[in-house]
C-alpha cells in the first residue's frame, strides 16, 4: 500500500481538477436556469472533497512516479473518473441506475458514444453539454491535461503521457519538454474545436447545439444533444462540416501541432499514415456508393453517395454520429463500415482502433514474409517514412494485434455465453472496444445499450476502457507480476 502512495496522491490531485472542470456546465446551467444546477452543486462538492482528502492523506508521501506508477495511476484514473462523472447525471435523473450511469460516463470519458439514455432531446442543455464534455476531456486525455496545467507537480510526466497515449507519437519533433508538448496538443486541440464549433453555429445550429456537438467531433465522441443524432438537423452543410473537422480530428495531432507552429503543410506531406488514411476513405466511399447503388437501396446516386460517405467517415474515424439507419444496408456494406473503425483513425489522434500506423506496420511486416518466402536470404526491413522500423517496435505491433483479436473474440463469446445474439454481441464489442459507439442489430444508430443486463453492460464498460487504454496499459496493471514489483 505505502509504494502506492505517490499514485493515490496525484490521482487525489486529478479528481480535484475533474472536480473543477464540472463548473462549466454548472455555470450554464445557472445562466439558463435549466433546473439541473443543484446537481452540479453536489458533484463538484463530493469530487472535490474526495480528491482533496485523497491528496491530504498522502502529500507528504509523494515522490516522482516511476513507469510502473504511471500504469496504475492511468488505469485508475480511467476506472475511477467515471464514478464521479455519474454524478451530475444520477443528480438529475435519480431513477437513473448507478450501472448505466457508470456506463454512460465510461462512454463519455473514453469518448465512445454509447448511451443508454432516451428522450435526451427533453434533458436540459447543460446535461447534454456534461456528456459531450466528458468527451473533449477524455479525447485527449485528463492525465496529459494534468501534465500540460500543471509541469512543476513532480509527478512523473514523462511516464504518464507515455502511458496515457500508448500509440507512436512524433516526441523527437515536437517539443523536448513533455509538458511543453502537452500544452502544444491541447492549444492544436482547443483550436480546432473553437473552429468546428463555429463552423456548426454558421451552418445554422444553435450556440448550445453547435457546442455541444464541437466538444463529440473534435473528441471524436458520438453523443448528441437529439436523440436521431444529425438527423434531426437534416443539414448537408452541417454533415459536411462534421465530416471535415471528424477527419482532421482523426489525424495525428502532433502533426497538427507541426504544422501550425511552422506555418507550413510539409509535416502533413511528411505523415506516412496520411496516404493509406485517404486511400482507404476514398476507397471505401466509391466501392460502397457503387455496391449500394447496385442494389438500389437509395434512390439516387447522390443521395447514396451523401449517405455513405458521411457514415463511412463517422465510423472509420470512430466519431460514430448518424444522420440515417445503415443497418438497413445489405450486411457487407454494414460489416465493411463496422470493420473499418477497427483501424482507420491515425496515431496520436482522438480516434479508436488498433490505428493506422499499426495497421501499415502490419501490411509491411505481412509483405516482408511473403518476399522472404520467395527469397529466404532477401535483406527485406521494414520501413515506415522511408526509415526501418525496429524489430521491437514489430514484436510491439503483433502482439498488440494478437491481444486485440482476443480480446474480441473471448468478450463475443461471454457476450453470447449471457444470450446476446451473434450479431449484436459481436458489433457491440467491436464498437466498444474500437470506441465507436453505434454497432449493428440491437445496437445500431437507431438503437441504444440499455437493453443489456448489469453483467452485460459493466463487461462493456470494461471493453470500452480496454480499447481507450489500448489494451497493454491495462493488462498490465491486471498482470500478478505488476504488483509483485
Amino acid at each position: 500500500m505505502r509504494h502506492s502512495y505517490p499514485v493515490l496522491n496525484a490521482l487525489g490531485l486529478i479528481l480535484m481538477i475533474f472536480g473543477l472542470l464540472m463548473a462549466f456546465p454548472l455555470a450554464v446551467s445557472f445562466y439558463l436556469d435549466d433546473g439541473a444546477a443543484v446537481a452540479y452543486d453536489i458533484a463538484i462538492v463530493v469530487t472535490v472533497g474526495c480528491g482533496l482528502v485523497l491528496w491530504l492523506l498522502t502529500r507528504g508521501r509523494r515522490r516522482d512516479l516511476r513507469l510502473s506508477d504511471g500504469f496504475l495511476l492511468v488505469a485508475l484514473t480511467w476506472i475511477v473518473t467515471p464514478v464521479f462523472g455519474t454524478l451530475p447525471l444520477r443528480g438529475y435523473l435519480p431513477e437513473l441506475s448507478f450501472t448505466d450511469a457508470y456506463f454512460e460516463a465510461v462512454s463519455g470519458l473514453t469518448a465512445t458514444g454509447a448511451t443508454v439514455l432516451t428522450d435526451i432531446d427533453s434533458l436540459p442543455i447543460s446535461i447534454n453539454l456534461w456528456r459531450t464534455f466528458m468527451h473533449w476531456i477524455g479525447g485527449m486525455g485528463v492525465i496529459v491535461l494534468v501534465v500540460a496545467i500543471l509541469p512543476l507537480l513532480g509527478i512523473g510526466g514523462r511516464q504518464l503521457f507515455k502511458a496515457e497515449v500508448p500509440t507512436p507519437m512524433k516526441e523527437s519533433s515536437l517539443t523536448p519538454r513533455i509538458a511543453e508538448t502537452a500544452k502544444g496538443l491541447w492549444l492544436t486541440y482547443l483550436l480546432l474545436t473553437v473552429a468546428c464549433g463555429f463552423s456548426l453555429w454558421a451552418a445554422g445550429m444553435d450556440g448550445w447545439d453547435a457546442l455541444i456537438h464541437a466538444f463529440t467531433v473534435t473528441g471524436l465522441g458520438g453523443f448528441s444533444s437529439k436523440d436521431a443524432s444529425l438527423q434531426y438537423f437534416n443539414s448537408i452543410e452541417i454533415e459536411l462540416i462534421v465530416m471535415v473537422f471528424a477527419l482532421l480530428a482523426g489525424l495525428n495531432y502532433a502533426t497538427h501541432y507541426l504544422a501550425l507552429v511552422r506555418r507550413s503543410l510539409k509535416p502533413y506531406l511528411h505523415d506516412p499514415e496520411i496516404p493509406f488514411y485517404f486511400s482507404v476513405l476514398v476507397l471505401s466511399v466509391v466501392l460502397l456508393t457503387l455496391f449500394l447503388m447496385q442494389h438500389t437501396v437509395h434512390s439516387d446516386v447522390l443521395t447514396t453517395l451523401r449517405y455513405v460517405s458521411f457514415h463511412v467517415v463517422s465510423i472509420s474515424t470512430s466519431l460514430g454520429l448518424s444522420t440515417y439507419d445503415y443497418t438497413l444496408w445489405p450486411m457487407f456494406a454494414q460489416v465493411w463500415v463496422l470493420f473499418l473503425g477497427s483501424f482507420l483513425a491515425c496515431s496520436g489522434s482522438t480516434g479508436g482502433g488498433i490505428k493506422m500506423m499499426r495497421a501499415i506496420i502490419l501490411y509491411k511486416q505481412v509483405y516482408r514474409e511473403i518476399i522472404r518466402s520467395l527469397h529466404p536470404h532477401a535483406v527485406q526491413p521494414v520501413r515506415l517514412g522511408g526509415k526501418p522500423v525496429s524489430e521491437s517496435i514489430l514484436h510491439a505491433v503483433l502482439g498488440f494485434s494478437f491481444m486485440y483479436m482476443v480480446s474480441i473474440v473471448s468478450l463475443t463469446l461471454v457476450m453470447t455465453a449471457t444470450g446476446v445474439d451473434l450479431i449484436t454481441a459481436f458489433s457491440a464489442v467491436v464498437a466498444c472496444l474500437n470506441n465507436t459507439g453505434p454497432g449493428l442489430g440491437a445496437v445500431g444508430p437507431a438503437a441504444n445499450y440499455a437493453g443489456f443486463s448489469g453483467f452485460q453492460t459493466w463487461l462493456l464498460a470494461f471493453t470500452m476502457i480496454l480499447g481507450r487504454l489500448e489494451i497493454f496499459t491495462l493488462l498490465v496493471v491486471l498482470t500478478p507480476v505488476f504488483w509483485r514489483r
